[in-house]
């Protein structure tokens, strides 16, 4: 793969997968699964092996999105070295993945809703306490376009489609 994006928030069962899937769905309308790696990640252990959370898999399956394949699991540290963007779902999340991540990571770690500076929000609202899914997956169907263009600047800049 050429470029890698992991996504995370605190349980990943709601905001993270949510965003892997609709990344992941971008990546392969725009033809680029070859080349681009989508995961999502959680900076707490206690869902590890869950499916999303219903919320999160309604919303998705009502525009069409597949989460099939997507289960939680726990950031690590050497994701800092396998991923070129690491993006955190909040500040509390993008704090503990400063922490973890080695000072030799390549990964470079951004605050999503940086992708939406119009925004004026810092932090996705975790619909895991507000229920509010489908605010969620405007954010971030919105914040993943804008990945996409710099994910194929980045590709164009390594010589890549």
């Amino acid at each position: 793969m050429s470029c890698s994006v992991l996504f995370v928030c605190l349980g990943n069962i709601c905001r993270s997968p949510m965003a892997e899937a609709v990344f992941r769905d971008m990546v392969r309308r725009e033809g680029l699964d070859e080349l681009v790696t989508v995961k999502s990640a959680g900076t707490g252990s206690w869902h590890v092996g869950e499916l999303p959370h219903i919320g999160t898999r309604k919303v998705l399956e009502r525009y069409g999105i597949s989460w099939e394949g997507i289960r939680a699991s726990q950031i690590r540290a050497e994701d800092g070295r396998r991923f070129d963007y690491i993006l955190a779902m909040d500040e509390s999340n993008e704090r503990a993945v400063r922490a973890l991540l080695p000072r030799d990571a390549k990964a470079e770690i951004m605050l999503f809703l940086s992708l939406l500076p119009e925004k004026g929000m810092r932090d996705v609202p975790d619909p895991y306490y507000t229920g509010n899914f489908d605010e969620v997956f405007e954010l971030v169907s919105e914040g993943c376009r804008r990945l996409m263009v710099k994910v194929k600047d980045r590709l164009a800049r390594i010589g890549l489609p």
